[in-house]
């Protein structure tokens, strides 16, 4: 199988890459995610380096965090059609994102392997240059934005985040995140609190600013 412009001489390595732990426990892709993600993050971080050589590091964090975000990688993925391909176990909608973005790594994680470095990297600058050009100011994430807004709407006053109890299986946590300001609640889900807090945050913004 081809994939992102790359012939895996090892197939064996996209298989477990698309195979997410909800269908095998033992064989899956999370140690291949754990690699991916650290290539996607200097990967991408080396490009906007690149790119943007007069923002401060400041400005590209902010870049970096919105170019590696599990919205970003699902929507990646799901423009190569790998909804279509990932083997996973039931789930609610709102998971699928996860396990896309999760997957996206994985294969990522995998090309490391499979050909070096060089090779993941040459794979992600071909994605992930356009995405960083799409936009020539450096985005806030949502959790920055949301702040900002609460104070400068509601008197200096700021947003409260509350942990809520973690669903799902014991080994694959969904964590809960709730966010309340100007009157105003929302929640969101992630793979970890960081997560959650910033879906929170997003969806909070989406409703202040109607």
């Amino acid at each position: 199988m081809k994939i992102l412009n790359y012939d895996f001489q090892d197939e064996s390595l996209l298989e477990l890459a698309l195979t997410q732990s909800g269908v095998n426990s033992a064989n899956n892709n999370e140690r291949l995610e754990f690699i991916g993600d650290r290539v996607l993050g200097l990967s991408v971080a080396e490009l906007l380096y690149t790119m943007y050589p007069d923002e401060s590091e400041g400005e590209l964090a902010r870049r970096h965090a919105m170019l590696v975000s599990t919205e970003t990688l699902g929507n990646v993925a799901r423009s190569l059609n790998l909804d279509k391909h990932v083997r996973h176990g039931h789930m609610t909608a709102g998971r699928i994102q996860h396990v896309l973005a999760n997957a996206m790594e994985a294969i990522f994680g995998a090309i490391f392997l499979d050909g070096g470095f060089d090779a993941a990297r040459a794979v992600i600058v071909e994605i992930w240059q356009e995405l960083a050009a799409a936009d020539l100011t450096a985005p806030k994430d949502p959790k920055t934005a949301l702040q900002e807004f609460v104070q400068k709407n509601d008197n200096g006053n700021l947003p409260v985040y509350e942990y809520l109890d973690a669903t799902g299986a014991s080994h694959n946590p969904v964590f809960n995140v709730q966010v309340s300001a100007m009157g105003k609640t929302a929640t969101g889900t992630g793979t970890s609190k960081k997560s959650a807090s910033i879906a929170a945050a997003e969806e909070l913004l989406k409703i202040l600013a109607i």
